[in-house]
């Protein structure tokens, strides 16, 4: 029975570290947004994942909400969600500019060293920058002048544009996991990951639709079938 009350403590020692790193970090990890693209543009007003993460930031007393992404087409602007305001924020992979599929070799290589600085530029509002620091300062500031106080609620789109969306957790995972790594380190980076993966089977009202469709709306995605730009 000792061992198991020296775990219980030290479990308990950790969730409060957890709990005051997100009371004083930048951004708090939300987790997994979605399961599949419903439109392009994969956020804007009015979009069923838009109005999901606007109810996020009102459920936490939150002024903005920041969504993370693979870098696309897109400029990743900020924009309005009822009174919620949306921050996206992209990484341009300098490997492979056009990755859908999983590389487990990467996975396995994130999982055991996390997300090397140097491979990624990133984008918001239009702007590239060619280092994380830069990005996120950009973010902030961004927040700062919505009146954002305390950390930004923070999910990644989650979309899978090909393959299984369950298996494959799609758009901007692994910045979020590079953004929970840098700002609160490995082993916290490893529960908000877990906690990530599950939190759209406990919130999406989309969820069923999603999986029943996804091959579906993969295949109008891919083809151009759903661009309402």
């Amino acid at each position: 029975m000792k061992w198991q009350f020296i775990v219980v403590i030290l479990l308990a020692i950790f969730g409060v570290f957890l709990f005051f790193s997100a009371l004083l970090g930048p951004v708090d990890p939300v987790g997994r947004l979605g399961f599949v693209k419903f439109a392009n543009p994969d956020m804007f007003p009015g979009h069923p994942h838009s109005e999901v993460l606007s109810q996020y930031g009102q459920e936490r007393g939150s002024k903005c909400v920041l969504v993370v992404h693979y870098a696309g087409d897109s400029g990743y602007r900020h924009y309005k969600e009822n009174n919620v305001t949306i921050i996206e924020l992209a990484f341009v992979d300098k490997v492979n500019r056009a990755k859908t599929d999983i590389d487990w070799n990467d996975v396995l290589q994130t999982f055991i060293y996390g997300i090397p600085k140097d491979r990624w530029q990133y984008k918001a509002d239009g702007k590239v920058f060619d280092n994380y620091d830069d990005a996120m300062a950009y973010v902030k500031k961004i927040a700062r002048q919505k009146g954002q106080q305390g950390p930004i609620p923070m999910v990644y789109h989650g979309t899978a544009r090909a393959g299984n969306p369950i298996i494959n957790q799609g758009c901007g995972f692994p910045l979020y996991v590079q953004i929970c790594w840098y700002e609160y380190g490995r082993w916290a980076a490893y529960y908000y990951i877990v906690k990530g993966m599950i939190q759209p089977y406990l919130s999406l009202p989309y969820r069923t639709f999603e999986w029943l469709h996804a091959s579906e709306l993969q295949y109008y995605y891919t083809e151009g079938m759903l661009n309402y730009e």
